[in-house]
């Protein structure tokens, strides 16, 4: 995801309108101005931080809600709820976009690959949360950037060198560290198998949404067209395997939607307000938060092995981040 430049009157006006002054006026008072302008730019990164801080926990939520269902609901339905109950928390973003014209699509074709890789990393997610645990589904997700550097070769033509070459070569042995000792027999591998195809798709979903930001599609297009396509697909697929909820699984399925979306909310402001460079090492503060809430409802300990993987996976991901910044990479 990338970011914006910081918002508010100070920073939005041009700089020469806060420097210049009438002859004879004291030099202090543009210097007045500029700290002005340093400080409005710094509250609002703070804000920022703190949004995309409170996102990785409304997310952990969410995800924990989806854990919290058990497997006992097919996961077609699972998807459809999340989705469906999404919506009217994002329609606000339709109508700051200007209503039903935001929905007029530039890219259609790259709107269906998007839908289809989403779902992808979704189903991926969920099936992860309902046979693994809760904070070894959050690292494996953060596989995401090693995909990425590795697909941005052949679909974006960059380059990667040594060193993050051997970042992701390092993340994977995070993943084998993770994968290969755990003592869930088939259901483990098949789990955590699945949680890393989600993250290949994932990976390729974030490739679309970027060319489709760089021809002009806005994120409200981008993020209403997938929610409505979720929609519709899941719910296709759910018809024939549908189950009755009881109350309490209604609540969960609905406050999945709610919350996720709520989380979208904040890390689209968080990312309006800081550059991508300051905020995504914070997105891995979501470990902290599955690791909590694995311990706390499900006594869900990490041993050693699950310990080292995460630290190697989290470690060579905030590398490869590092790495970009220096590089200047845009994605």
């Amino acid at each position: 995801m990338s970011g914006n430049a910081v918002h508010g009157p100070a920073i939005n006006a041009p700089l020469d309108s806060l420097t210049a002054r009438p002859a004879g006026q004291p030099a202090v008072d543009a210097d007045a101005a500029t700290a002005a302008e340093r400080r409005t730019r710094a509250a609002s990164r703070r804000r920022a931080v703190l949004m995309i801080l409170g996102a990785a926990a409304v997310f952990s939520i969410a995800g924990a809600l989806v854990k919290g269902l058990g497997g006992e609901l097919p996961l077609a339905q699972v998807v459809l709820c999340r989705n469906l109950f999404a919506i009217p928390a994002l329609l606000p973003l339709l109508w700051q976009a200007g209503g039903l014209g935001a929905l007029r699509a530039r890219r259609p074709w790259l709107h269906v690959f998007r839908m289809v890789t989403g779902l992808t990393g979704m189903v991926g997610a969920f099936y992860g949360y309902a046979v693994l645990p809760f904070a070894m589904v959050t690292a494996l997700g953060f596989t995401m950037p090693l995909f990425l550097t590795l697909l941005s070769v052949p679909l974006l033509g960059e380059r990667v060198g040594a060193r993050r070459g051997a970042a992701v070569l390092a993340g994977f042995g995070g993943v084998l560290l993770m994968a290969m000792p755990g003592g869930g027999g088939e259901a483990h591998l098949a789990g955590v198998l699945m949680v890393l195809l989600g993250a290949v798709a994932w990976a390729l979903s974030m490739i679309t949404i970027r060319r489709m930001g760089d021809a002009g599609e806005s994120n409200a297009t981008i993020v209403l067209w997938f929610a409505l396509g979720a929609t519709l697909v899941s719910g296709l697929a759910s018809l024939p395997v549908w189950v009755a909820p009881t109350p309490v699984q209604w609540l969960m399925l609905v406050g999945t939607g709610v919350v996720s979306a709520l989380a979208q909310v904040m890390m689209t402001e968080a990312y309006r307000r800081g550059e991508a460079t300051l905020l995504a090492p914070f997105e891995y503060s979501a470990i902290l938060w599955t690791t909590g809430l694995g311990v706390v409802v499900w006594g869900e300990l990490p041993d050693g092995w699950d310990a080292a993987g995460i630290a190697v996976l989290v470690a060579s991901g905030l590398y490869i981040w590092y790495r970009e910044v220096t590089l200047g990479l845009k994605r």
